[in-house]
């Protein structure tokens, strides 16, 4: 496993390192300059007295008669303290006094990386401290927001600091182990992407390592140590916490998001009691909120905006009475707003998983979740996911259902449902399961998909599998079908199928298998 992380490694550091930092440098740089009016620079004093790099804006008419509403920014994973110099001059226009910092281990900031670690979340409330102290900022009206990395410390400060009103979470995660431990499952792609980034932008706490080389190292006897390092650095489980506290909480997601998809956060949505928004936009991570860095419109940022004007400054702009779950297809591109997640996908519409198939392991039917970043925003600009031709699929690598033609458009919105009767035959294993569109021609184009792994189980012996699929809202053309493909490599995840093992999948007359498609109500 060693040399799978290298090789990770080193794709991550080459093809995604480049391009974040060559952004968060050479592209923020346009955006910094123009913004630099009114600009300071300072160093803040964070927890254990970490030096802490930050830049701060004030708006243009403060005089020191009056104090205007706190916003903090933690910086994304990576991205040097310059990422949000265009969004704070505009919200600094419009009256708020910004402070976004470098977080620990990163570029110039002091520190290891502690990967939203308590001393990440002490630092948030150091940074306050020094704010109110150092700018004329309302200690009553305060507010945290950020992209990926800076949003899943905002909504952990949310928790532990009180004086937090209001949040706005772009492109973050709310569970760490959901997001890339899904269906007991190591998303080792994406991670190698977190991982190669941090490498060359920053300095990992020997912690960090020590988790990154137990997670790539899939040792199971490192599961509930690597479980309980991620659920310390995860929201949801101080939900009760953030509810307590009453911040009003937006979340911006993709649907396509390959570092934390939309499943975990559209849980935590439901659990939260106060003031909420969830958002869910076609993409990748933090693709969709990416032009807003440059200063360009951008929907995301709009709305986070709209969202700290009603709860920190009391403008009457309506953002409390429009439906709070937003939807964005990646079919048509509308907006779609529902009362509830719940009411997302109103009715369901299983397709049968009839008869028996086996599957044997360890080779890549063609059937693939796609590329980290790249599948993603080619859906997202011109709506192109994944593709696979399904008659031409292997059967004996791969497990296909299919519905019938459709006589007219299924909008497929929410979580998709795969329950199965499976018998392997090892005692662990790795399944992965694909929901496509298929058109008259056969070529499938991707819906959505997750991951699924087992271990302990009794070789030859029956079980109930029970899965999740990443949340997604796509159309189905008329006269187009849905197919269920399950097959058991895909090279975003790590499959843990022993050399030589097979699968088979029946449907029980007592307990027949299916997928349950959810469907926006007509």
């Amino acid at each position: 496993m060693g040399t799978q992380r290298k090789a990770l490694r080193t794709t991550a550091v080459g093809a995604v390192s480049a391009t974040l930092i060559a952004g968060g440098v050479l592209g923020f740089t346009p955006a910094a300059q123009a913004a630099t009016n009114g600009v300071r620079f300072v160093d803040i004093t964070g927890d254990g007295g970490t030096t802490l790099k930050a830049n701060v804006v004030t708006p243009a008419s403060a005089d020191g008669t009056h104090r205007y509403p706190l916003l903090v920014m933690p910086t994304s994973w990576g991205f040097p303290q310059v990422q949000y110099l265009a969004q704070a001059q505009k919200l600094a226009d419009s009256g708020y006094v910004v402070v976004a910092y470098n977080v620990r281990g990163f570029w110039q900031s002091g520190g290891e990386i502690e990967v939203a670690g308590p001393p990440d979340v002490a630092d948030a409330s150091k940074v306050i401290d020094w704010a109110l102290a150092n700018t004329p900022s309302d200690a009553g009206h305060i507010g945290m927001a950020g992209v990926s990395y800076g949003a899943g410390i905002s909504l952990l400060a949310a928790a532990h600091d009180q004086r937090i009103k209001a949040v706005a979470s772009l492109s973050g995660w709310a569970d760490l182990i959901d997001s890339i431990y899904s269906g007991r499952t190591e998303h080792s792609e994406a991670t190698a992407v977190l991982d190669g980034v941090g490498l060359v932008t920053g300095h990992p706490s020997a912690e960090t390592s020590q988790a990154l080389k137990d997670f790539f190292a899939a040792d199971l006897s490192k599961e509930q140590e690597l479980i309980d390092w991620g659920k310390k650095r995860s929201a949801a489980t101080y939900v009760d916490q953030i509810n307590k506290n009453g911040a009003a909480i937006m979340l911006a997601n993709a649907w396509g998001d390959t570092i934390f998809p939309p499943n975990q956060i559209a849980d935590f949505y439901g659990r939260l009691t106060g003031p909420k928004r969830l958002e869910l936009r076609p993409g990748d991570h933090a693709t969709a909120e990416l032009t807003g860095l440059f200063g360009l419109p951008n929907d995301v940022w709009t709305d986070t905006e709209r969202w700290f004007d009603h709860y920190l400054k009391g403008a009457a702009n309506g953002i409390d009475r429009e439906q709070p779950v937003e939807l964005k297809s990646r079919s048509t591109g509308g907006y779609e707003g529902y009362p509830d997640w719940k009411s997302v996908g109103a009715t369901r519409r299983k397709i049968d998983l009839a008869g028996t198939a086996t599957v044997h392991a360890n080779v890549d039917s063609g059937a693939d979740g796609g590329t980290v970043f790249l599948s993603s925003i080619l859906d997202q600009v011109a709506q192109l996911p994944p593709v696979a031709s399904i008659p031409l699929l292997p059967r004996r690598w791969a497990a296909v259902w299919q519905s019938e033609r459709y006589g007219s458009a299924q909008q497929v919105r929410g979580t998709a449902r795969l329950h199965a009767t499976l018998t392997p035959t090892a005692e662990s294993g790795t399944l992965v399961a694909y929901l496509y569109d298929v058109g008259p021609l056969g070529l499938g184009k991707l819906v959505t998909h997750a991951p699924y792994t087992w271990h302990g189980r009794t070789p030859g012996r029956a079980f109930g599998v029970d899965l999740d699929l990443f949340a997604t809202a796509y159309d189905v053309p008329a006269g187009h079908r849905l197919a269920l493909v399950v097959d058991t490599v895909d090279p975003l995840y790590i499959e843990h199928n022993p050399s030589g093992a097979q699968l088979t999948f029946s449907s029980p007359v007592d307990d027949p298998s299916y997928v349950s498609v959810p469907l926006r109500e007509q």
